[in-house]
């Protein structure tokens, strides 16, 4: 019975010892598989975004240079009105009144003028005989040059007075469409310190223009004549067109955010747009159509030699070319691509182009049709095979060995 004990326990312990030395030469298996992606022709925008304000070409705010009571408003909101067309009127009863004072200022200086004339000529005469003082002459010619002096007084305050009267009649300076009536009939208006705006006009609702506030990020991307669309939330499913026509350079600060105002034009035949409106804007940075078009994600791709060993030990059909030295430099600098043409797989230098953050224009390097490789994913899964050495395909190898390399 006790060689029976320790025979089963000598079995056990040989039965572990031997479990253990299976596991530790028994691996896991790595099975490596290619991603690999077509080149293929396509289309390539890249956009940047905007919010702004739609608003006429030309607004025109018409206030008052003068003060007083509203008469008559010959206009009103959405009046089309032209040029030089009578908006409304004030009350001219005290400018008239303030006309005829300075009228009557000026009669008055115009007699004192006339008066010191005939004195000046009376005393000009005496003087040249030597009958009265010089004295008593200079006095003359000071009393007519002072009552010409306040003729000229008087009259460029009649003139003021006059236009002021003009004023009084307010009338459109541009053709178009009233936007904003401020006032009443009735209103005192009171010009002493400001004009104060009685309409507003815009010139043509037919062409609008977007201001839209860019990112000072972004603003470096843009250049005149650039396609714009943008939506305004009153026609969600319409969109509309327009170019970049102005970049303006004063910055706009808010919060500590930078932007700056950026005008596109909107034609508006139709007139749907209305001053005011938010703007939703796509600025087409770059935008080209039937380009040979490169996934950026293969330019990512940077497999290293462990996982290079392990797809070739399950493919020994594939001839991996080694990339030379200056490939290599080119790799790290993102130039080229790994290309995958039937059984080979080697680098490929690349010229590229613009970008859309998601795809790279080829300019040369590539056809459509290639294949490029973004990834090596391993899948695992245990076997019983025993451990091999793994050989990294960039190192020189035994002659007769099953995998070519060049």
């Amino acid at each position: 019975m006790k060689k029976r004990i320790i025979f089963i326990t000598v079995a056990v312990v040989v039965l572990i010892i031997g479990f253990v030395i299976y596991r530790s030469y028994s691996k896991e298996k790595q099975s490596v598989e290619l991603e690999t992606v077509k080149v293929n022709r396509g289309d390539m925008s890249d956009i940047i975004t905007a919010t702004g304000t739609i608003e006429a070409l030309v607004t025109v705010e018409v206030g008052t240079q003068v003060s007083g009571v509203i008469e008559k408003i010959y206009v009103d909101f959405n009046s089309q009105v032209k040029k030089g067309q009578l908006l409304a009127k004030l009350d001219e009863t005290p400018l008239l009144a303030t006309l005829e004072q300075s009228k009557a200022s000026v009669d008055n200086a115009q007699a004192e003028v006339d008066y010191q004339k005939a004195t000046y000529d009376r005393f000009k005469v005496l003087a040249e005989k030597k009958l009265i003082a010089q004295s008593d002459f200079d006095l003359v010619v000071y009393n007519y040059h002072k009552a010409l002096a306040d003729l000229k007084n008087a009259q460029s305050v009649y003139d003021k007075n006059k236009i002021n009267l003009e004023y009084a009649s307010i009338y459109s300076p541009i053709d178009g469409i009233i936007l904003d009536r401020a006032v009443d009939e009735g209103q005192t208006v009171a010009a002493s310190f400001s004009t104060p705006t009685l309409f507003t006009i815009a010139n043509d609702l037919t062409q609008m223009q977007v201001e839209a506030k860019v990112d000072e990020a972004d603003i470096g991307r843009l250049k005149l004549g650039q396609r714009v669309e943008f939506t305004v939330d009153a026609y969600p499913d319409k969109s509309f067109q327009g170019k970049v026509t102005e970049i303006r350079l004063q910055p706009v600060e808010s919060s500590n955010v930078i932007t700056y105002t950026v005008i596109v034009n909107a034609p508006n035949p139709q007139k749907m747009l209305m001053p005011g409106m938010t703007a939703n804007a796509n600025f087409y940075v770059t935008e080209k159509k039937g380009i040979v078009l490169l996934p950026s994600k293969a330019l990512y791709f940077k497999p290293d030699q462990q996982s290079w060993s392990t797809y070739l030990e399950s493919h020994p059909e594939i001839n991996l070319k080694v990339p030379a030295p200056e490939m290599e430099k080119e790799w790290v600098k993102g130039k080229t691509v790994w290309l995958k043409k039937g059984n080979e797989i080697y680098l490929q230098k690349v010229e590229l182009g613009e970008t859309d953050e998601i795809n790279y224009e080829v300019l040369s390097g590539l056809e459509p049709g290639d294949e490029v490789i973004f990834a090596l994913n391993a899948a695992s899964q245990n076997t019983k095979e025993t451990t091999k050495a793994v050989r990294s395909p960039f190192m020189p190898q035994r002659p007769g060995s099953n995998r070519k390399n060049q």
